[in-house]
């Protein structure tokens, strides 16, 4: 009877070995299933700088396309410096993105990248595709992609852009005034504390 015991045992640690190890390969081939090309890789991760204002406004205004055209979460916030997404949630494999854009003090300015989920599973679309894929339109490019309700996203495209001509800058001679020392007392100002009432 001890016998029959440990052969149950034994069979019942074989099983969930055997569960552990198929959860594993399963795993393994979703992960090895999605390999990225190459250069897919370096379209992703080679630096989109815009070099004058004309073409860093054309490019942000592409950028703000590509996410509302790309995106299943609504758009959460977009400035001057940023546009974001909601999301990512609730176990979803859908892309939540957020776009930068840092100014230089040479007038470029470098615009960011970053798209992630929330599924062990992976994203849909992959992040490095996207990522490709949105450079290559913000650059002027048709996107490869299709939106997320299946239609091309190359419909509402913003037309291509070509760098403005090298301008030197306008030079304004202005007066410069310094800063007063408090505000206090100054036009437009009270100099009283107000408290909620």
């Amino acid at each position: 009877m001890r016998k029959d015991l440990l052969g149950g045992a034994n069979l019942a640690k074989t099983a969930a070995v055997s569960t552990v190890v198929a959860a594993i390969v399963l795993l393994a081939g979703c992960s090895t299933s999605g390999q990225i090309a190459g250069e897919t890789m370096e379209q992703a991760t080679a630096p989109l700088t815009c070099t004058n204002k004309a073409e860093c406004d054309a490019w942000w205004a592409r950028a703000q396309v590509w996410v509302s055209n790309h995106s299943e979460y609504k758009l959460q916030t977009v400035t001057d410096s940023i546009i974001q997404t909601d999301g990512p949630s609730g176990g979803k494999r859908a892309l939540a993105y957020q776009i930068t854009k840092t100014p230089s003090n040479e007038g470029t300015a470098t615009i960011g990248f970053a798209a992630h989920c929330d599924n062990m599973l992976g994203c849909e679309p992959n992040p490095w595709k996207a990522g490709a894929d949105f450079k290559q339109f913000v650059r002027g490019g048709p996107s490869q992609m299709g939106t997320p309700g299946g239609a091309a996203a190359s419909g509402n495209a913003l037309p291509p852009v070509s760098p403005a001509p090298q301008t030197q800058p306008m030079r304004q001679n202005l007066p410069v005034q310094p800063m007063p020392p408090t505000l206090e007392n100054q036009p437009g100002q009270s100099g009283q504390i107000l408290t909620p009432q």
